[in-house]
């Protein structure tokens, strides 16, 4: 009889041991928490605007530290074109960050390499023309006036050449260079594809514009939204009149129905399909990207996309799987 207990306790206590491994690689299998997420491995590469990477990197931050601690994801800046150059090519990129849409010639690239680019659009950012702390006098511009400062055919080389009242002080020029889907943005949207001013500074890396504005008082340059909202301790924001008053560009005016519309544009980036279908850690960054992007665009400096635009590319994304 003894005998015949012991042995049912010690079948009780092998069967408890069981159970608890068969839960414990359960739990592994679903990630930590006990969720339905499989732990993944491997690298996420991304590269392209310095307008979106402030985005990106956050995210990248995000994902490595909350969702999937054994993937790597690397985020670079070249700048919207010339990271679509790393893109387009046999074992680019798996991203590319944009801040305008991909061009026609780009397009045609991809079709020749047969890569599959998925449009993603991540957020909302506003065109931002800032200056020197020290400008008392420019702190509020109409739209044809920032246009006339920077168009080379308008000639206005000094700010009193914008409104007598101004000093008459050369108006010094920057912007990000062609790299650069602003510069871009700025050149074919806002001034229309005409000349820009005569010795404009361009420069790659946004830091060092904020840099040289923030040490020239006769200084004005365009960027996006999210480097001035980092550095508002060194330069300050045009507030811009449309037609309606002076419009101060900030998360609740930058929308595409909102005040500060027409200087108001998406920023995307760009999944390569073929990549996403064969590393499984790629197309779970994408569709996490999504998930999250409201989130990250408000504390990055971005305004938020709407929830059926977000649900329409995860559904697309989903598909992929």
């Amino acid at each position: 009889m003894k005998r015949s207990k012991k042995f049912s306790l010690l079948a009780l206590l092998a069967a408890i041991m069981v159970f608890t491994a068969a839960c414990g690689n359960d739990k592994q299998a679903k990630g930590e928490g006990g969720n339905d997420k499989a732990e993944l491995e491997g690298s996420v590469v991304i590269d392209g605007s310095g307008t979106v990477y402030p985005f990106m990197a956050k995210m990248a931050e995000n994902y490595m530290t909350n969702e999937q601690e054994g993937v790597s994801v690397e985020v670079s800046r070249a700048g919207t074109s010339a990271g679509f150059k790393k893109f387009l090519v046999e074992d680019g990129t798996d991203f590319n960050n944009a801040s305008r849409e991909i061009k026609d010639e780009e397009k045609a690239e991809a079709e020749k390499l047969k890569i599959d680019p998925l449009e993603m659009k991540v957020a909302l950012d506003g065109l931002t023309f800032v200056v020197n702390k020290d400008n008392d006098w420019a702190e509020e511009l109409t739209q044809q006036e920032i246009v006339d400062i920077f168009l080379a055919e308008k000639g206005k080389k000094n700010w009193s050449d914008v409104r007598t009242d101004f000093p008459n002080e050369p108006i010094k020029t920057y912007g990000p260079n062609e790299n650069h889907g602003t510069y871009e943005f700025m050149f074919e949207n806002i001034l229309e594809e005409k000349e820009m001013v005569e010795g404009i500074n361009l420069q790659q890396d946004y830091s060092t514009l904020v840099d040289l504005v923030s040490k020239d008082k006769n200084a004005i340059a365009f960027f996006g939204y999210g480097y001035y909202a980092s550095n508002k301790d060194k330069v300050k924001a045009v507030k811009i009149d449309f037609g309606k008053g002076p419009v101060e560009p900030k998360v609740e005016t930058i929308a595409e129905d909102g005040d500060y519309a027409p200087f108001t544009r998406p920023v995307f980036t760009y999944l390569n399909k073929g990549m996403a279908k064969e590393k499984a850690q790629v197309l779970d960054y994408a569709i996490y990207t999504m998930n999250n992007s409201q989130e990250v665009a408000k504390e990055t400096g971005f305004a938020p996309l709407p929830d059926e635009d977000i649900k329409a590319t995860v559904e697309e994304l989903e598909g992929l799987k």
